[in-house]
């Protein structure tokens, strides 16, 4: 019997998460089967892409800006020690493009877009205005994920170039007005160095980072719990999966643009 009751609570804890995730996994089918449906809402596909994209301009291009330049200086205090402070721009661009860009981009949409449409969701649900929705024959898979998912994979690709460019630009201003660089072979340096590959992967990692950080915000909006509680929570657990799927994502993208 005391053997028992473990083996009961771990076989019950498995059986939940292998329910969560066909849950999970029927919810996305769903969402991408809506996407190629019509009817479509256009002023609600217009907001997301407002919200998602104009509106996340600012957060991203700061923390590109800051992101590059201290690259720059770590690159080069640590090429120091070596005698190797003239790859500077080199490990900027392919650190910032292939790697930092998306990953930092991911997280920032994560933290302000992922957080922002799972409150949204969630308080829709509690105050009864998604029951609203279905009883005046609207889909809310139509009305309420389908535009946040299509803006975020449209809008994040496009981010990431932003933040791609940006964050370049970065360590070439601390490069060139710190570290004593010159100007123009600094920017050969970079755009010689960086292959279509790199930026492909870069465009990629945005794409799928950014159907992960909406989707999950509108999975947990859509099962939040009831009062101010289950919104919190729902508002937590959507950040913290979206973040923990777009580094898992990450990974595998890794392995399968450069494992060669």
């Amino acid at each position: 019997m005391i053997l028992v009751s473990p083996l009961a609570r771990l076989g019950h804890w498995a059986l939940g998460l292998l329910a969560g995730i066909g849950r999970f996994s029927t919810f996305t089918l769903d969402a991408i089967s809506h996407g190629i449906r019509p009817p479509f809402h256009g002023r609600e596909i217009a907001l997301a892409f407002l919200q998602i994209g104009w509106l996340s301009l600012p957060v991203v291009g700061l923390t590109a800006l800051f992101t590059g330049g201290a690259l720059a200086l770590q690159i080069y205090a640590g090429g120091n020690r070596f005698g190797a402070e003239a790859v500077v721009p080199q490990i900027v661009a392919i650190g910032m493009v292939r790697e930092l860009g998306p990953v930092l981009v991911g997280l920032m949409i994560a933290a302000r877009v992922t957080s922002s449409i799972a409150a949204e969701i969630a308080t829709m649900k509690v105050t009864e205005q998604i029951d609203a929705l279905v009883t005046l024959s609207t889909d809310p898979m139509k009305y309420l994920v389908l535009p946040r998912v299509l803006a975020g994979l449209l809008c994040v690709p496009a981010l990431v170039a932003v933040g791609d460019i940006i964050g370049v630009m970065g360590g070439w201003l601390v490069a060139t007005e710190r570290l004593g660089f010159v100007s123009a072979p600094y920017l050969r340096n970079t755009i010689n160095f960086l292959e279509p590959l790199d930026i492909v992967s870069s465009l990629t990692k945005g794409a799928v980072f950014g159907f992960l950080a909406t989707l999950m915000g509108c999975w947990f909006g859509l099962n939040s719990g009831r009062g101010a509680m289950g919104v919190g929570r729902a508002t937590k657990g959507a950040v913290v999966a979206a973040a923990v799927a777009i580094l898992a994502a990450n990974l595998i993208l890794t392995e399968a643009f450069f494992s060669a």
